[in-house]
């Protein structure tokens, strides 16, 4: 996990970039902070480390030419189509019923936005600062949107290990309605050679892969189920189409699609 990061800065936005170095610090990070001419296209071609940035938008991460935040208002299209019948997550994951959920693989947070329009109130667990950090910031300018503004009201960020967050949970003989789960990296599952010619990762992704550590993510994803399983009355798994199963455990329902499927295991003894 990153321990220390570039962040590049305009002048003008200095007490800015001073917020979100002292947030990320508090953290665990360690922030060295860059005051720069311009930050823009040609700036960051120079720079092709992994770094981060900050302007009037707010906080970005940076690498390779390109920058990215998680982008909640260009999900406004997408949300305004969206309906229970139309969204294999929502019948997935029983969005018609208003189910409490946790999202323990948070990612960029674009399905929980999604399950949160279609009624769900949604726990979204983030155990990487900067991610987290971005999430954050990523939520506070949703909450000015008159549009966005109710869904997010019904998103909660957490700043935790799912794993550790899960266990808590179960520990507090807490139980939720659904349990979703999306493990980064689904490409590297083995015998899968139909994923790895799929096409290439949106640039968003790409930086997110340079940021998130690859090794053990599906252990991580296996454990999750497991985990998920003592406190859900229904846990859901995001997979590639033909991906193996998550612990080896076969689904008692799939929802199938083109590109992907939902794994959905049902408990009928959680922890009361």
């Amino acid at each position: 996990m990153v321990s220390d990061i570039r962040l590049f800065v305009e002048p003008e936005f200095q007490e800015k970039a001073q917020h979100y170095s002292a947030v990320l610090s508090d953290r665990g990070v360690q922030v060295n902070l860059s005051v720069v001419e311009k930050i823009n296209a040609r700036f960051l071609r120079l720079n092709p480390e992994l770094g981060l940035c900050v302007d009037q938008a707010g906080l970005w991460l940076c690498a390779d030419g390109m920058k990215m935040q998680p982008d909640w208002k260009a999900e406004i299209p997408r949300l305004k189509r969206s309906s229970i019948k139309s969204e294999m997550i929502a019948r997935a994951c029983n969005l018609g019923e208003k189910p409490s959920l946790i999202d323990a693989t948070a990612g960029l947070g674009h399905d929980s936005l999604l399950m949160a329009h279609l009624g769900a109130q949604v726990t979204l667990v983030e155990r990487h600062p900067i991610l987290f950090t971005l999430l954050e910031d990523t939520q506070k300018n949703a909450e000015k949107d008159s549009f966005l503004s109710p869904i997010v009201a019904r998103i909660h960020l957490v700043f935790s290990d799912s794993a550790d967050y899960l266990k808590q949970q179960a520990h507090q003989h807490n139980t939720v309605d659904v349990v979703y789960l999306d493990p980064m990296f689904p490409q590297r599952d083995q015998n899968q050679q139909a994923i790895k010619k799929q096409a290439q990762v949106k640039k968003q992704m790409q930086l997110l892969h340079l940021l998130l550590p690859e090794d053990g993510e599906m252990d991580l994803g296996n454990n999750l189920l497991i985990l998920a399983q003592k406190i859900a009355k229904r846990v859901v798994v995001k997979r590639p189409r033909l991906a193996v199963f998550l612990a080896e455990q076969e689904p008692q329902h799939q929802w199938s699609g083109d590109a992907c499927r939902f794994d959905a295991y049902f408990q009928q003894h959680v922890i009361e």
